[in-house]
């Protein structure tokens, strides 16, 4: 996994759970997200919203820290991970977080049928199998790209839970992508119609080409916080050895 930089840990959440919720129709703004996950309090004289939508954002917390915590001790993606990463998505808005869906269900607007409840548990299996052996088999950054970008739009078309499929889906894109020491990707809101496209028209080679394009973008937003992080430590330093000498001395009479 990547070094990455306390506070743009921080960053990348806030903007994940902005864009991943807004993508589904979350109204909440960047500014209020802010204000949930990292003050875990809406901005002062902040409009009346939703507490379902306060969930949905929140709840990207617990999930991305059980994300790295996972990542931190290099265990492997399974059908436990892809649970529990679900059920921390959806605390406090479904009974069944967690649990694969026991009946059909259908994706607004989409042209296709989403895998059934029966045959969904067998699905789920293969799919982290096929996508544990496709990373497992290839050496190029791009090759990765694809077979992440194509494990995605599969897991969108069999929807194994009843509900959150979305959310989870670009989770568990970030968990391979960090896993296999690339950047996370951040879907935003405003390229909403570009990535549902993709996922609609099956589209593995589109999407790969666009969460690459958007990795070097977010390098470099890497590489911003890791100097602001280097130029932060000299100035920490000399402040402790400061101090230290001001204790030494002993206060003045």
């Amino acid at each position: 996994m990547l070094r990455l930089p306390d506070d743009y840990l921080k960053d990348v959440l806030v903007r994940l759970a902005h864009h991943s919720t807004a993508i589904e129709g979350n109204t909440l703004s960047l500014a209020e997200t802010v204000s949930i996950i990292l003050h875990n309090a809406l901005p002062p004289n902040s409009r009346s919203v939703d507490l379902r939508e306060v969930y949905e954002v929140k709840n990207h917390e617990q999930a991305f820290n059980y994300l790295l915590g996972e990542l931190d001790q290099n265990h492997p993606l399974t059908i436990d991970t892809v649970k529990a990463i679900h059920a921390a998505l959806t605390d406090r808005l479904q009974h069944d977080r967690g649990q694969f869906k026991t009946s059909d269900n259908a994706i607004l607007g989409a042209e296709f049928h989403t895998a059934s409840a029966v045959e969904t548990p067998l699905l789920m299996r293969q799919w982290v199998d096929n996508l544990n052996y496709r990373l497992a088999h290839v050496g190029k950054a791009a090759d990765r790209y694809l077979a992440i970008s194509e494990a995605h739009i599969a897991f969108e078309r069999i929807s194994p839970f009843s509900d959150g499929n979305g959310r989870t889906g670009r989770i568990l894109m970030n968990y391979s992508l960090l896993q296999n020491d690339l950047p996370p990707d951040v879907i935003s809101r405003e390229d909403r119609t570009a990535y549902i496209a993709y996922l609609a028209s099956e589209d593995g080679t589109g999407l790969s080409q666009f969460i690459q394009k958007e990795s070097q973008e977010e390098l470099d937003r890497i590489r911003r916080f890791q100097n602001q992080q280097a130029q932060q430590i000299p100035f920490e330093k000399a402040e402790a050895e400061n101090e230290n000498r001001t204790i030494e001395k002993g206060p003045e009479l």
